[in-house]
């Protein structure tokens, strides 16, 4: 028999005893290092920056690998690496506090606070709002409007925003998802026209200062941190190598952060506290959350291939500056980011406080997508799934479907064909009503094409068949070689030109099949 107040005492002890466990830190997956070190080596992944919080607590964030083949310098925690599109959720959260401000309203229409601001259809142009410009659903096509800033052009990000009243919209307005980079970019000069401030000096004073996030950088810049940057990597002609860098400010409100694992385990412990900082204090209120991480514009949400089953969901949409979905039962919100070399994904699972941030140096989805579902089943005690193995039988099914599309194109054509006219017929000015001119000239045989606000999109048409010819560029990284197709009036001189990528792998951004290409009247 107990003796008076035994019982009592047992009891606290047993409620002591769980709060003591409760309170110790969440550890990290068991193999983590084994992990990494796997995913590198199957993807040619040269560096990782890894950030995991669980409970409110950093469990890990810190580098692996290095910052550039063939130096040994070690990517650490504090190792910048570019966000990319990661970025959006900050140019969503600047606006937020612009609302809470009073200085801008979510839904309220651009042109109140860009009276020079239009789309090609005035309907759209007087009803789009603060929100249509990060949801994806303005009527735009994919990528529609990139090829003003990417590859980098000698365009301000005001004239890319001006010149968007010439982009054909592809579907009506608020009918469909098709994702942008541009609007964000129009994002960014609300900003600046509301605050006073350029989104670069607004993000680092408003965001990035008081999040804590020291070393992070609203713009690319090698030289921040101590020249502690991550080099892009990409695969050219067969070989993973180190790639110039993206470095045009234009982009910066759709993806222009330089941000390292320290600061970005810091940035999701704030996100997954809903806006409350460190100290107790908000960054932006519950309700400028809700808005941020509502689902707005439904997305397509075709069954996952059969090698990744478990990404299976019954919700997928776009809130701003964040996908909404669904994983193995659980709400939750990613990004994914990508530039030149550099890509990335984010996700947060906020019913059981998990945040996992993985950046990393070389164009692999495959292995920032392994490594951050590895993760995240381990914290949701999920069935055993091999993400690495599975990835790397969906890319080289994905590579081999490229390699036939390729092919097919090369088997169908008629090498025997000749060009209708002589060469120096298709040399002149020609000009897209958005992009602006794009010059062909012709010399010793040869026709070469210039894009004249975008340096990097220079080279020669090498004759392919018939009327169409392929722009082979001079700088092999970019990857984005295209056919130009000319089509001839009865009389035989030029009606226009159009463009196409030769391959199917080609970035998105890289919207040539937008252009229409009007030869200028020779005088």
């Amino acid at each position: 028999m107990s003796k008076p107040g035994t019982r009592s005492i047992a009891l606290l002890l047993a409620s002591a005893l769980v709060i003591s466990l409760g309170a110790q830190a969440p550890v990290a997956p068991p193999g983590l290092d084994a992990l990494v070190e796997r995913v590198r080596s199957t993807f040619d992944v040269p560096g990782i920056s890894l950030a995991i919080v669980k409970d409110d607590k950093v469990v890990v964030a810190r580098g692996y690998g290095v910052r550039r083949l063939g130096n040994p310098t070690p990517v650490d925690g504090r190792t910048l690496f570019g966000i990319a599109s990661n970025s959006k959720v900050f140019t969503a959260t600047a606006l937020g506090l612009l609302v809470e401000e009073g200085k801008v309203a979510w839904d309220a229409p651009v042109v109140r606070y860009l009276p020079w601001f239009q789309l090609s259809d005035p309907y759209v142009t007087r009803e789009l709002t603060i929100r249509d410009l990060l949801v994806h659903r303005s009527g735009l096509g994919l990528g529609a409007g990139d090829l003003l800033w990417w590859p980098p052009s000698t365009y301000t990000r005001r004239e890319i925003a001006q010149r968007l009243r010439y982009v054909p919209l592809d579907t009506s307005f608020r009918s469909a998802y098709a994702y942008d980079n541009v609007l964000y970019l129009v994002a960014g000069e609300v900003i600046e026209s509301s605050s006073g401030q350029t989104w670069e000096d607004f993000i680092r004073t408003r965001i990035l200062a008081r999040v804590g996030m020291s070393t992070s950088h609203p713009r690319f810049d090698t030289t921040v941190n101590g020249g502690n940057v991550a080099t892009p990597h990409a695969r050219v002609e067969e070989r993973v190598r180190a790639v110039q860098p993206f470095a045009s400010d234009n982009t910066n409100p759709a993806g222009g952060i330089l941000s390292n694992a320290e600061d970005m385990a810091k940035w999701m412990r704030v996100l997954l506290r809903q806006g409350q900082l460190e100290d107790g204090t908000r960054l932006f209120s519950e309700a400028t959350w809700r808005q941020i991480s509502g689902l707005v514009t439904p997305m397509p949400n075709p069954e996952p291939p059969a090698e990744l089953a478990p990404l299976r969901t019954f919700v997928q949409g776009y809130a701003l500056g964040l996908n909404v979905r669904e994983y193995r039962g659980h709400g939750a919100l990613t990004h994914t980011g990508g530039l030149v070399g550099l890509v990335s994904r984010v996700l947060l699972i906020p019913d059981i406080g998990l945040g996992v941030s993985v950046l990393t140096n070389q164009e692999s989805g495959e292995a920032f997508n392994a490594l951050t579902y590895s993760v995240a089943d381990h914290y949701l005690m999920a069935p055993p799934f091999d993400w690495v193995r599975q990835l790397d039988l969906f890319r080289g099914r994905n590579l081999a479907r490229t390699a036939e599309a390729e092919l097919k194109s090369a088997q169908s054509r008629d090498a025997t064909s000749k060009p209708s006219l002589p060469l120096a017929k298709y040399a002149g000015t020609y000009t897209d009503a958005w992009y602006g001119d794009i010059e062909i000239t012709e010399g010793a045989g040869q026709l070469r094409i210039r894009f004249t606000k975008t340096p990097a999109l220079a080279g020669t048409l090498e004759h392919w068949q018939h009327n169409t010819f392929v722009a082979r560029w001079t700088d092999r990284e970019l990857r984005a070689d295209a056919f130009v197709t000319f089509a001839l009036k009865p009389d035989g001189s030029i009606e226009r030109a159009r463009m196409e990528a030769v391959s199917p792998a080609t970035d998105f951004s890289f919207d040539f099949q937008d252009l229409v290409l009007l030869p200028q009247i020779r005088r």
